[in-house]
């Protein structure tokens, strides 16, 4: 059974992507279900995939159900089309458009065919992530629940940041000043000797 490997795309940013492996006789349903939790995203809100060549350029939709608009040709429908019945190319691409209002753009490439599948994974799944996810709503800041937690583990309370460490002009500071100064000149009369 072959596995794809597609590489999707956040369109603002070409940095922030996803690599998602999946069977060939899997649905774009299941894509589509992929790549939203790969970003973090609900599933919501309309989506469509759009066949594509090398130039980006939107070719025969591959939608989530029939909308309320013109279609050039009738749309195949994601939960029947079986991924391997469109690729014809060893570098095959999809434009995947995610809430119509937000318009969310991802550009899926197939990046790689694999003969044989992974039997620890539970396809399709994501395999690496590049890029902070833009936020579906609102913003999203870099820290996140994880990196609080990191945060909080190695975060240092004021009390321990004093301990061994004194204030410039300490008289603690000062007697151990005067000692090492002592030191030096009691070394510096012996001359080794």
């Amino acid at each position: 059974m072959a596995i794809l490997k597609f590489r999707i795309y956040w369109e603002d940013d070409e940095s922030t992507y996803r690599d998602i492996v999946i069977r060939h006789n899997q649905t774009f349903f299941d894509l589509h279900n992929a790549i939203l939790k790969s970003y973090e995203f609900d599933n919501k809100h309309k989506a469509t995939f759009y066949k594509s060549n090398d130039a980006w350029q939107r070719g025969r939709e591959i939608t989530l159900e029939v909308y309320d608009k013109t279609y050039p040709a009738p749309p195949l429908m994601m939960q029947e089309v079986i991924l391997g019945s469109q690729v014809q190319d060893p570098n095959q691409k999809f434009i995947y458009e995610y809430d119509f209002n937000k318009f969310w753009h991802f550009m899926v490439e197939l990046i790689n065919v694999d003969r044989e599948e992974n039997t620890k994974l539970n396809y399709p799944t994501c395999v690496r992530i590049e890029g902070i996810a833009p936020s579906q709503y609102g913003t999203k800041g870099i820290i996140d629940s994880r990196l609080a937690e990191m945060e909080e583990k190695y975060d240092l309370q004021p009390e321990a940041m004093k301990e061994g460490y004194g204030e410039e002009g300490d008289a603690d500071s000062t007697e151990s000043d005067e000692e090492s100064t002592d030191d030096m000149v009691a070394d510096e009369a012996n001359d080794g000797f």
